[in-house]
């Protein structure tokens, strides 16, 4: 897929595949951390004939702008950039898709543009705000599945990230679903784009710029008195949930209460399939959506 240089009002620059119909309706895939635009290649190579799929390797990662502080990644800004990005597209309306990172940051842009600048939403296991902090402090598997999360925003791991890379981290902390599904040659492109030092730092910053509390394994599992959920409102645009079962980091509890926060909600659950589900099981993703955007126009 080529892709093209593409100029943020905010200054950030983004290497987006855009591919489709220019005229037609629009679905903005989101990725997740650590890939790229290619996470979507399957969906897009489908959609691309009567949808116009924009992917952005998004800011921090590749080719994209890539600074280095840690507030240049706080979850407002990472929302900006997709508006931002359908501004300089000149997309007035659009479907929003992400998994991993890029469903969190899917999640905020469709809460943030519901009824105004998105029509629908489709996620891929990425944990709903209302639900995931809540389940960090009181699901043991869960906490203990985002230990590597504290490591990831450790700056005593600086060292170890500057002399070998994001693979160093990767290596130490965490227990890579299924890594034997991956093509080899989507592997070696991702090992090359690791060695940019640069972006293993942007990419890490994604945690470091979240106010997600992960508790140890020593502390108590309950929510902590005086805890105030942050004010999300109920998303009321049709909304696609996809859920890998066998996903090491995000267990199928991320599903349970998301009828009380979205509505209309649809949720199709694909059994046997790790934490990539784009690429892991890219029909049943592709089937899936394809049934969400029919029924929703």
């Amino acid at each position: 897929m080529e892709q093209k240089r593409v100029s943020l009002a905010n200054g950030i620059e983004l290497d987006v595949v855009d591919e489709g119909p220019v005229d037609a309706p629009a679905l903005i895939f989101l990725h997740g951390f650590p890939e790229s635009h290619r996470t979507w290649r399957h969906q897009i190579a489908h959609f691309s004939d009567r949808f116009r799929c924009i992917a952005p390797d998004q800011r921090g990662y590749r080719g994209s702008s890539k600074p280095q502080e840690v507030d240049a990644y706080t979850p407002d800004k990472l929302i900006g950039d997709v508006f931002l990005l359908s501004d300089a597209l000149r997309i007035a309306k659009f479907t929003i898709v992400g998994h991993d990172w890029g469903g969190a940051i899917a999640w905020g842009v469709a809460l943030g543009g519901q009824h105004t600048r998105v029509e629908s939403a489709i996620i891929a296991n990425a944990p709903h705000p209302a639900v995931f902090q809540k389940l960090l402090y009181t699901n043991r598997g869960q906490r203990e599945a985002s230990q590597y999360i504290r490591a990831f925003r450790d700056p005593a791991n600086d060292g170890l990230i500057r002399e070998k890379g994001i693979t160093g981290i990767l290596k130490q902390e965490v227990n890579w679903d299924r890594p034997d599904t991956m093509p080899a040659e989507e592997r070696a492109q991702l090992l090359r784009d690791w060695e940019d030092r640069d972006a293993c730092f942007g990419m890490l910053n994604y945690y470091r710029a979240s106010q997600m509390t992960v508790p140890t394994m020593d502390e108590p599992f309950e929510v902590p008195a005086g805890y105030t959920p942050p004010p999300i409102p109920k998303l009321t645009i049709p909304t696609l949930v996809i859920w890998a079962l066998d996903d090491l980091a995000l267990p199928p509890e991320n599903l349970e209460g998301l009828d009380e926060v979205i509505d209309p909600l649809t949720i199709v659950q694909v059994p046997d399939c790790g934490h990539f589900v784009p690429w892991e099981a890219p029909d049943k993703v592709i089937a899936a959506m394809e049934y969400f955007l029919a029924a929703n126009g």
